[in-house]
C-alpha cells in the first residue's frame, strides 16, 4: 500500500539566499530585514546546516545537493515547489509562477538521483507556463496518497485548469477551496496551500478560519473526516508563524516525527503539542532568517523522496 509518508528527503542547500521581490507580489509572509546580503546568506546557512544535522540525528536520511552561483536562484532552498517524487518510480515537475525560480528545475539533480532510485518516468508540467498558468508542487497541493487525494488552496500560484490535468495524469481527486489572509484590511488569497495545512498519517493541521467559504470549509473537513485523519485546527495567528507548515516522517527504524520550526513550535498551545505528540515526537529547528525573508518554512524546504531503491545501489 502507498506510504502517507517517508523517511528519505530532498533537500538543496543556498548559495545565494535573499527575499525573492518576484514572490513577494502575493507571498505576504515575506518581510524584510535589515542586514547585508552577505550575512543574510550566512545567517540562512547556518540555519539550513543546523536543520538537516537534527534531522539526520534521528535517523531520517537527507540528500542534500548544492545551490549552483550560475542560477541566481534566491529560493532554490525550497525544493518541494518544482519537484515531487512518487512511489511507482515517478518524478513530476512543476510550473512556477516568478521567472527566476524556473531555473531551480535540475536535470542534473534527477540524474544523480537515478543513480540512487528507480526512475520509471519523469514528466513536466512546466509548459504551462506559457499559459501564465502554475501548481507549485507539493506547495500548492497536500497529497494524501493512500487516497489519491489532492487539497488545493487556489491561488495564482496554484492553478484550477493545471490542477485537472495533474489529477488526470496521476489518478488524485481534487479538494479544492481557497483559503485566505488579511493583509492591510483586505483578505487576500493565500499563495501556498501548505502554509494552512498539513497531513500526516492519521492526523491534519489545518487553519479553518483562513477559508471564507462556508461550503468549501465543511467540505475540507468531511473529506478528512471520511479518511479517518483527526483534525488538529490552528488559529490565524499561529499559521503566520507556520504552524501550517509541517511534515511528517519516519525514520529507518520506522519512528514517526512530526517536523516544524521553533517559531511553530512556540506559537502552539498544550493541548495542540499533545494532539501532535500522539503520532510521534516532534523535531523544531530555528530558522528565523528562512522564514522572515523567504516567507516559507520547513515543509517548503524538505521535499519528500518516495522512489524506490535500485536494487543495487549502494
Amino acid at each position: 500500500m502507498t506510504s502517507q509518508i517517508t523517511n528519505t528527503l530532498f533537500m538543496v542547500r543556498p548559495i545565494s539566499f535573499r527575499k525573492n521581490e518576484e514572490t513577494a507580489k502575493n507571498n505576504f509572509f515575506q518581510k524584510d530585514i535589515e542586514i547585508s546580503p552577505d550575512e543574510i546568506q550566512e545567517r540562512a546557512l547556518a540555519e539550513f546546516d543546523l536543520f538537516v544535522e537534527k534531522l539526520r540525528e534521528k535517523g531520517i536520511e537527507v540528500y542534500v545537493f548544492n545551490d549552483r552561483e550560475s542560477d541566481k536562484t534566491p529560493d532554490s532552498i525550497f525544493p518541494n515547489n518544482w519537484i515531487s517524487f512518487h512511489d511507482d518510480g515517478t518524478i513530476l515537475t512543476y510550473p512556477m509562477y516568478a521567472e527566476n525560480r524556473r531555473l531551480e528545475r535540475r536535470d542534473d539533480v534527477i540524474k544523480k538521483l537515478q543513480e540512487t532510485f528507480l526512475v520509471n518516468m519523469v514528466q513536466s508540467f512546466a509548459h504551462w507556463e506559457n499559459k501564465e498558468k502554475f501548481l507549485e508542487g507539493t506547495g500548492s497541493m497536500i497529497l494524501d496518497r493512500p487516497n489519491k487525494i489532492t487539497y488545493a488552496s487556489l491561488s495564482e500560484r496554484t492553478n484550477e485548469d493545471v490542477l485537472k490535468v495533474f489529477c488526470e495524469k496521476t489518478g488524485y481527486e481534487a479538494v479544492t477551496f481557497t483559503s485566505y489572509q488579511t493583509v492591510d484590511g483586505k483578505r487576500l488569497p493565500i499563495y501556498h496551500t501548505n502554509v494552512m495545512m498539513a497531513l500526516g498519517e492519521d492526523y491534519a493541521i489545518a487553519c479553518l478560519d483562513s477559508i471564507d467559504n462556508a461550503v468549501e470549509r465543511e467540505r475540507l473537513v468531511f473529506s478528512l473526516q471520511k479518511t479517518g485523519k483527526e483534525l488538529i485546527e490552528i488559529s490565524e495567528q499561529q499559521m503566520h508563524h507556520f504552524a501550517g507548515n509541517m511534515l511528517q516522517v519516519m525514520n529507518d527504524r520506522n519512528e514517526r516525527f512530526t517536523v516544524m520550526s521553533l517559531a511553530a513550535y512556540e506559537s502552539l498551545d498544550a493541548s495542540q503539542i499533545e494532539a501532535l505528540e500522539k503520532y510521534g515526537e516532534i523535531i523544531y529547528s530555528p530558522i528565523p532568517t528562512i522564514e522572515k525573508l523567504g516567507g516559507g518554512s520547513v515543509r517548503c524546504m524538505m521535499a519528500e523522496v518516495f522512489l524506490p531503491k535500485q536494487l543495487f545501489s549502494e
